[in-house]
């Protein structure tokens, strides 16, 4: 990101830790999932083989995004309103068992799913999945279960209705919803800074010493006429912890809890410790700390409608001065 940029603006904190996603791929008539959610572990390096015409070796820096045990535990159903053309709740259907471990009390809008199923769904407008990210035992520290929800691709609403009833109470990895050498996007909120002056927020220059009395300041608000300070001058504020979207990364690999010991160093990531649970491997950097929650989604841009290549990985580092 470069300091300054009008593209970024505006530069205030984000509101919680968890990203929401305003737009979703269409995907295929086939009925998927969309996104789930992961905690950024850390970095390593891997050599892989990269596409052209002479394919060749190469290194490439890879962020690791560990995926706790998500739960299906409620489906949503929304419905628009005719005159404002706004989308609205209608009913809800969840799994009782899950809904109670991860603390759900009051079941507002509940009903149950043989009685939207009797009813006309196409009298709806939307289905979407409720879910609940367990990261008690990871390196998070963290013992409360964070709640998401998640759309489901698809053009035939009756489609998309079976399939979350298919899924719902049941336990959803990330091979379930993404294959290596697939193009995502990840949302997550940036590093934050606190607190920061002009030269840090955005790379103005320092005055000259014997120009006034201050050195670590804007030479000018703005014009003498213009009556207001203009929103583009650089002022101190709020640096960092931003909502941030990386667009198009590619997925280098989809772990298993069973190949957690091709990744993890020897003393653990840095702030952060052993990944024990589902992994993503992640071609270049996200934004965010260690322990950082992420939202993985598919791909806008439908980067992949030719095909996925599958990606060619001969070694992934465990050792470096970072481990």
């Amino acid at each position: 990101m470069t300091r300054g940029s009008m593209q970024y603006w505006q530069k205030r904190r984000a509101y919680r830790r968890l990203p929401r996603l305003r737009s979703f791929p269409k995907g295929s008539k086939e009925p998927a999932l969309t996104s789930i959610i992961g905690y950024k572990a850390g970095m390593t390096s891997v050599v892989m083989m990269e596409e052209g015409p002479k394919p060749t070796e190469a290194s490439r820096a890879c962020t690791i995004i560990e995926v706790p045990a998500i739960e299906v535990y409620g489906i949503r159903l929304y419905r628009k309103d005719k005159s404002t053309g706004y989308r609205h709740t209608a009913a809800e259907i969840y799994d009782k068992g899950v809904a109670q471990r991860i603390g759900i009390k009051k079941m507002t809008k509940a009903t149950d799913g043989a009685n939207v199923a009797k009813h006309d769904i196409n009298a709806y407008s939307e289905v979407t999945l409720l879910m609940a990210a367990s990261p008690k035992g990871i390196a998070t520290g963290q013992h409360h279960p964070d709640r998401f929800e998640v759309q489901i691709s698809g053009h035939s609403l009756p489609d998309k209705f079976n399939y979350a009833q298919k899924l719902l109470g049941k336990e959803v990895k990330p091979a379930d919803v993404f294959k290596n050498g697939e193009h995502i996007d990840v949302t997550s909120v940036s590093t934050g800074k606190g607190w920061a002056g002009v030269i840090k927020r955005f790379g103005v220059t320092r005055l000259p010493h014997k120009s006034t009395q201050k050195v670590r300041h804007v030479g000018t608000l703005g014009a003498f006429g213009f009556g207001r300070v203009g929103y583009g001058v650089p002022q101190s504020g709020q640096m960092g912890f931003n909502y941030r979207t990386e667009h198009n990364k590619r997925v280098i690999r989809v772990g298993k809890k069973e190949d957690t010991q091709l990744i993890n160093p020897k003393s653990g990531f840095p702030n952060y410790g052993n990944v024990i649970s589902d992994f993503i491997i992640v071609d270049g950097s996200i934004p965010g700390p260690a322990k950082r929650l992420v939202r993985v989604r598919k791909a806008i841009d439908n980067r992949d409608s030719k095909g996925i290549k599958d990606v060619k990985v001969s070694y992934i580092a465990t050792t470096g001065k970072a481990m």
